[in-house]
C-alpha cells in the first residue's frame, strides 16, 4: 500500500477539525458496500460502526452476536458481524473481520483492533494532518 496522507477535516460547518478517513465498508458475504467518513480513533480498542448501516450492507443487525462493551456514553450491546474496510484512495483492504455495531454511535469508529493495528499512524495535531503506512 502507498503511503495515505490527509488533512484534518469537519464533516460540518463548525466540526472541529478531526482525522476523518474516507472508507468504504463491504459486507463480504453480498458485496454490498457503504461509502463513509471514518473517524481514526486511537482511544478505541476495535472498530465500531453505526447500527443503520447494518441494514444498507444487508446485515439484520440483532442476528450477530451480542456483546456488552462499556463507551464514554456508557454500557451498551454491540452486534458483530463480519465486514471488509477498503481505503479506496490507495487501494488497501482489510482482511474480513468482526465489526461491531452499535446503536447511538453516529459514525464508524477505525481503532486498533481490525484496522489501526495493521499501520504505522502519525499524527501531526499542530499541522492538522495524519498518515497511514
Amino acid at each position: 500500500m502507498k503511503p495515505l496522507e490527509r488533512p484534518f477535516s469537519r464533516l460540518a460547518p463548525g466540526d472541529p477539525l478531526r482525522p476523518w478517513l474516507p472508507v468504504t465498508v463491504v459486507n463480504p458475504a453480498t458485496q454490498q458496500a457503504v461509502s463513509a467518513y471514518a473517524l481514526i480513533d486511537t482511544g478505541a480498542d476495535a472498530c465500531a460502526l453505526p447500527a443503520y448501516l447494518a441494514p444498507m450492507l444487508g446485515f439484520r443487525l440483532r442476528s450477530g452476536k451480542p456483546k456488552r462493551i462499556s463507551t464514554g456514553n456508557g454500557d451498551t450491546t454491540a452486534y458483530s458481524h463480519v465486514v471488509r474496510v477498503e481505503l479506496p484512495e490507495c487501494g488497501y483492504a482489510t482482511e474480513d473481520t468482526h465489526v461491531d455495531f452499535m446503536t447511538g454511535l453516529s459514525v464508524p469508529l477505525l481503532g486498533a483492533e481490525g484496522f489501526l493495528s495493521e499501520f504505522v499512524l502519525m499524527v501531526d495535531y499542530p499541522r492538522k494532518r495524519f498518515s497511514l503506512r
